[in-house]
């Protein structure tokens, strides 16, 4: 019954994944501190919270191995993380060098960087969160490969409902809007001119719920950065 009960939860993902958004949605913006329900049920990363501030907050992530597709260049996140997820999903399945069955985890997050242009496309880098039983030695794949984070600052904005192209521009400009004038705009910015953790994209939008949860949903987008010292 658990095996069955999980393959639906992978299933369900997929879907949500596979399902473009929704119609219906929760005007929740700028949710601070509400914690993801996935992770009541399935493995996530460990962090601990620094700060809460208005509209968001700011985590201190652990050492954390993630899989990851290479970049997709595309107009549309939605359509890059659909592509991208098929890739995942068979890989959880056991489609790897080591033909390893891997448990479900969230967030699944899409690193951002966005094209110069309103028509140009974008590129979407796409990952899995390694559980940590198999961080040790996480299985090679082929078209993919494996992010291993040191321990890092992230400012994060929550939201509700369904993510979508037209949403997430947004909330991500939401969240340096409401880090203007702080500390955590300026480490942000020093660690993305030192070439740190974060110059490489734009934001990370983290994924989190199963499509059949209506209510209670909570997405992110992410600022990783790095503090001297």
């Amino acid at each position: 019954m658990a095996a069955a009960s999980l393959s639906f939860f992978k299933l369900s993902f997929l879907l949500s994944l596979l399902s473009g958004g929704s119609n219906i949605s929760e005007t929740r913006p700028g949710l601070v501190g509400k914690f993801p329900p996935s992770c009541n049920r399935i493995e996530c990363p460990n962090y601990e919270l620094v700060h809460t501030g208005n509209g968001y907050e700011i985590r201190r992530y652990d050492t954390a191995v993630w899989i990851s597709t290479e970049p997709i260049q595309d107009i549309s996140l939605v359509d890059a993380t659909r592509r991208a997820f098929f890739q995942l999903f068979a890989y959880i399945q056991g489609k790897n060098e080591y033909h390893q069955k891997i448990e479900m985890t969230a967030p699944v997050i899409s690193q951002v960087s966005p094209s110069d242009g309103p028509f140009c496309e974008s590129s979407f880098t796409v990952s899995f969160y390694v559980p940590k039983k198999n961080q040790p030695d996480p299985a090679p794949a082929k078209n993919l490969h494996i992010q291993k984070w040191k321990p890092r600052y992230v400012a994060v904005r929550q939201f509700g409902g369904f993510v979508s192209d037209s949403t997430v521009g947004q909330e991500a400009a939401a969240l340096q809007a409401s880090l203007q004038g702080t500390a955590w705009a300026n480490a942000i910015e020093k660690s993305k001119q030192d070439g740190g953790v974060g110059s490489d994209s734009a934001y990370t939008v983290a994924q989190y719920n199963s499509p059949f949860e209506f209510s209670g949903r909570v997405n992110e987008i992410w600022l990783p950065f790095e503090i001297d010292g």
